[in-house]
């Protein structure tokens, strides 16, 4: 590609002030090592591997204790929880030995899994155990998964339409963006009468047009869709045509002296100079799809998670509400996590440039 080859030799000329620093006989570098989440080097300390089976034990143990303020089947089902996390550790801890792969990801995850573990345990003693917080309005964690095990066919069908739902609007909201941000960016005239209207409908958000699109749109579906896409649209318009317009004049200069059009400088120098600031509208446009997504469904739409806190909320069944919303985090941070995997793969030669 013109720009990667453009960017090699503006790279090359700063080749000694991007070097790191060399590494002495014991093979540690003279700053701080990246990704090394634990101290001594490549050797992962024993707490670091043990902090998840111990922090499961403690949370078992301390089930044990305050289970008999629960009804029997929640604390058998927690139970059966706190056995299986404890038996993947152990297993995870014993393969370990001989598997480097998996060595590295409990270096780095097992703290922050610990932690988790921790303050699910910290939760327990405060709603089942001294019961410091009113009921029903706030379960103890054996009751939020037991409400998730009774309900699971209708969480699995709302998780799902709330999937169909997001990826829809974001989707449409995506194209869109990158569609105008390029005019915007690229063309005079369309930057001229673009803008006002980015300055004028982008800052509205998305759910304050929620009685419009209730009344314009056939159907619910719909309006979700749409309110989702414009939540979505905006950042990614505006990212898009700022990354657009500030592309180094140099690459264009290079591009044009070596005999290339309109649809060359905008395809192959333009979009992938900008690419940066497009993931950051990417993940902006996200995070608006979330939020519009669950208002949307609390509103019209008679499926999706949304619904089904909303549908919880007034039974007062507060432990599905919760269970809901573990749903929705795991949801949402999946998706999220993925488009970061896109990221990194497509900005691959921006390792060693910037900090990642």
């Amino acid at each position: 590609m013109l720009l990667a080859s453009i960017e090699d030799s503006e790279m090359n000329g700063s080749q000694e002030v991007m070097e790191p620093p060399a590494r002495s006989s014991s093979g540690e570098a003279g700053g701080v090592v990246k990704g090394s989440a634990a101290p001594g080097g490549a050797k992962t300390p024993l707490r670091f591997l043990l902090a998840v089976p111990v922090a499961t034990a403690l949370a078992f143990a301390l089930h044990l204790l305050v289970s008999k303020k629960e009804p029997p089947v929640e604390t058998q089902s927690f139970s059966i929880f706190l056995g299986i996390v404890l038996g993947v550790a152990i297993t995870a801890l014993a393969v370990q030995t001989f598997w480097q792969g998996l060595r590295r990801w409990m270096r780095d995850m097992c703290p922050i899994l610990a932690a988790a573990v921790v303050l699910l345990c910290v939760w327990e003693v405060i709603t089942a155990g001294f019961q410091w917080l009113p009921m029903p309005y706030f379960p103890s964690p054996a009751g939020v998964l037991q409400s998730l095990i009774n309900d699971r066919a209708l969480i699995f069908d709302s998780t799902w339409h709330s999937l169909l739902l997001l990826l829809c609007g974001y989707a449409l909201g995506v194209v869109l963006g990158l569609v105008t941000g390029v005019c915007i960016g690229w063309f005079e005239f369309a930057r001229y009468w673009g803008m006002p209207v980015l300055k004028i409908v982008g800052p509205i958000p998305a759910t304050a047009w929620i009685p419009l699109a209730m009344i314009l749109s056939p159907s619910a579906m719909f309006s979700a869709v749409g309110l989702i896409a414009l939540a979505v649209w905006f950042p990614v318009t505006m990212l898009t045509a700022s990354g657009i317009s500030n592309t180094r004049a140099s690459y264009l200069d290079v591009a044009r002296t070596l005999g290339a059009g309109r649809a060359f400088l905008i395809f192959r120098v333009a979009i992938p100079a900008a690419m940066p600031n497009i993931f950051i509208g990417l993940f902006m446009g996200l995070g608006a799809s979330f939020l519009t997504l669950v208002v949307a469904e609390q509103v019209g739409v008679k499926s999706g998670l949304g619904w089904y806190v909303t549908w919880a909320q007034g039974w007062a069944e507060y432990g599905k509400v919760y269970a809901a919303l573990v749903v929705m985090a795991a949801f949402f941070s999946t998706i999220m996590t993925m488009l970061f995997k896109v990221r990194d793969r497509v900005l691959v030669w921006q390792k060693g440039v910037i900090k990642w």
